[in-house]
C-alpha cells in the first residue's frame, strides 16, 4: 500500500501530516489488543473463517459431485448473502463465464445471484435457465429475510412442476441452504425436509461472511481454488494480528489513513480498480465500508451520524464520467486505487498509419491512464493512496477479502462506534414485515398504512 500521495507534504491542507499518523500509534497497540481479545473470545467470528479449513474437503466433495450433474448454480440471497458471491464469481473468471460451453467451463457451473425482488429480473432469469438442471443456495443468516424467502418460494414452484408426485422429493436435491445453526424459517425447514445444509454460525455479520460457506459453496461450484482464497486471506490475518504497530499493519495504516482524512471533512471514500474483474469487489467493499461505518449512535450512546460515503468507480471508464468532479468539485473524498501489477493476457494495438497508438499494448495504455489519473489527482491535491497486488487470483483475492475486513474492524474502534451491528437496516426489514402481514406486526401495518396514505395525497406532489 502506497500512502504517499495522502500526506501533506504532496496534497498540502488536505493531506494528512506524518506526525498526526504517530501521534495515533499508541491508541492503535490498544485498539490491535481489544480486537484480538475479542477474537480470541468468539466475538469476532469473521477472524477465525480463513482457518476453517475442515470445512473445505466437505464443500469441494459436494461441487465435484454436482459438477456434471448440473449446469446452473443459482445463488439466492441479498446483501452480505449475495455481494461477496458475485465479487469472487466477476475477479477469477472470465468475464463472459456464463456465455462460455460446459467443455470451456470444464465441467463447472454457471452462476447467477437473485439480490433482488424485482419481478422481471427474476422473470428474466427463469426464461433462461432449465431448473431441472440448477442448483439452488438459499442464503440467510437469519433465516427470515422477506426478499431471500420469496424468490424461494418463486423457484420452488417452478422446480416442483417438473416432477411427478411420486418423485417430488427430487427436487430436494436442487436445494442447499445456507443459514444460521438453530434459528430462523429456513434452519427449521432443513430439520424438517432434510434439505443439504451449511452453517453461518451466530458471530459471523453478513458483510463478513465472505469466506464462510456464503461464499465459498458458489466459488467451489464454479471452480474456484478455494483453498487459496482461504489461504491468501490466513496470511494477511496473521500478518495483521502480529503487528500491533501501526507502521507495520497494513489495515491498521489504511484505517487510520481513513480516519484522520475523515477528521479534515473527506467524507466521501472512492474505490477506483484499473481492473474490470475487480469492480465487483469494489461493490463487496461499498456494502462493509457504509454498513459498519455509517452509525447514529456511538459506543456510548451520544448521537454522532457519523460515517464515510463509500462510491465505486472503475477505471478507465470513469475517467470519462466521476473524474471530473474528484478533480475540480468539493475537497470530500479520498480515492483507494486498487491496481493490478499483470495482466493475465497482453493485447498488442496494431500499426495504423503512423498514429501514435500502433505497435504498443493495451496494458501499456490503462497503466499509462492509472498513473496519469493519480498524479492529476495529486497535481489538484487530492488525496488517493494505491493498494496493488501482483495478479488477480484467488491467493491474493482473500488477502483483499481479510485486509478490507480487519480495516472497517480497525475503523469501527477509531470512529467509537460498531462495526458489527446494522440498526438502520433492521428498522427497515421490520417496516416491511409489516406491510407484507407477517405475524406480530398488526399493529405496526396500521400505523404505516395510514402514514403512507397521506403521503399520497400530499399537496407538494406534483
Amino acid at each position: 500500500m502506497n500512502y504517499t500521495n495522502v500526506l501533506n507534504n504532496r496534497v498540502e491542507q488536505h493531506g494528512v501530516k506524518l506526525a498526526e499518523i504517530k501521534k495515533l500509534s499508541k491508541k492503535f497497540k490498544e485498539i490491535h489488543r481489544k480486537i484480538e481479545e475479542d477474537t480470541r473470545s468468539g466475538k469476532l467470528g469473521f477472524r477465525k473463517l480463513p482457518y476453517n479449513t475442515k470445512l473445505v474437503p466437505e464443500i469441494l466433495s459436494l461441487a465435484e459431485r454436482y459438477r456434471y450433474k448440473y449446469n446452473n448454480f443459482v445463488v439466492i440471497g441479498i446483501g452480505g448473502s449475495a455481494l461477496g458471491n458475485i465479487a469472487i464469481q466477476q475477479a477469477l473468471h472470465h468475464s463472459c463465464w456464463n456465455m462460455l460451453s460446459k467443455e470451456e467451463r470444464k465441467g463447472w457451473l454457471r452462476l447467477f445471484v437473485l439480490d433482488n425482488v424485482d419481478p422481471v429480473f427474476i422473470k428474466d432469469i427463469l426464461d433462461i435457465i432449465d431448473v431441472r438442471e440448477t442448483v439452488f443456495n438459499i442464503i440467510s443468516k437469519a433465516g427470515t429475510t422477506a426478499e431471500c424467502l420469496a424468490n424461494f418460494f418463486v423457484l420452488l414452484k417452478e422446480l416442483k412442476k417438473c416432477y411427478k408426485k411420486e418423485d417430488l422429493d427430487k427436487f430436494k436435491q436442487h436445494i442447499i441452504i445456507t443459514t444460521g445453526p438453530e434459528k430462523g424459517f429456513l434452519r427449521e425447514l432443513v430439520n424438517k425436509e432434510g434439505y443439504t445444509s451449511f452453517v453461518i454460525e451466530d458471530n459471523v455479520v453478513g458483510r463478513f461472511s465472505v469466506l464462510s460457506p456464503v461464499g465459498l459453496v458458489s466459488a467451489a461450484f464454479t471452480g474456484v481454488d478455494i483453498k487459496m482464497l482461504l489461504r491468501g486471506a490466513r496470511e494477511i490475518d496473521t500478518l495483521c494480528s502480529k503487528n500491533d504497530s501501526l507502521f507495520n499493519n497494513i489495515a491498521g495504516m489504511y484505517a487510520v489513513l481513513q480516519y484522520l482524512l475523515y477528521q479534515k471533512g473527506k467524507h466521501i471514500s472512492v474505490m477506483l480498480p484499473y481492473s474490470n474483474n475487480l469492480y465487483y469487489l469494489a461493490d463487496w467493499f461499498r456494502q462493509l465500508w457504509a454498513e459498519s461505518l455509517g452509525k447514529k449512535y456511538n459506543l456510548n450512546n451520544q448521537i454522532v451520524n457519523v460515517g464515510p460515503t463509500p462510491i465505486k468507480a472503475l477505471g478507465v471508464t470513469d475517467q470519462h464520467s466521476q473524474l471530473q468532479l474528484y478533480i475540480e468539485g468539493p475537497y470530500d473524498k479520498v480515492v483507494t486505487f486498487l491496481s493490478l501489477e499483470k495482466y493475465s493476457v497482453k493485447v498488442d494495438i496494431p500499426l495504423f498509419y503512423d498514429h501514435y497508438l500502433g505497435g504498443k499494448t493495451l496494458n501499456q495504455l490503462i497503466k499509462a491512464e492509472e498513473e496519469a489519473t493519480r498524479l492529476a489527482l495529486t497535481k489538484n491535491l487530492r488525496p488517493n493512496l494505491t493498494i496493488s497486488i501482483p495478479e488477480i487470483s484467488p491467493y491474493y483475492l482473500g488477502q483483499l477479502f481479510q485486509f478490507f475486513e480487519l480495516a472497517a474492524a480497525y475503523a469501527g474502534e477509531l470512529f467509537e462506534i460498531n462495526p458489527f451491528d446494522q440498526p438502520g437496516v433492521v428498522l427497515g426489514k421490520e417496516l416491511t414485515y409489516a406491510l407484507m402481514a407477517r405475524p406480530g406486526y398488526e399493529k405496526q401495518k396500521n400505523i404505516i398504512e395510514r402514514e403512507i396514505e397521506k403521503m399520497k395525497f400530499s399537496k407538494y406532489i406534483v
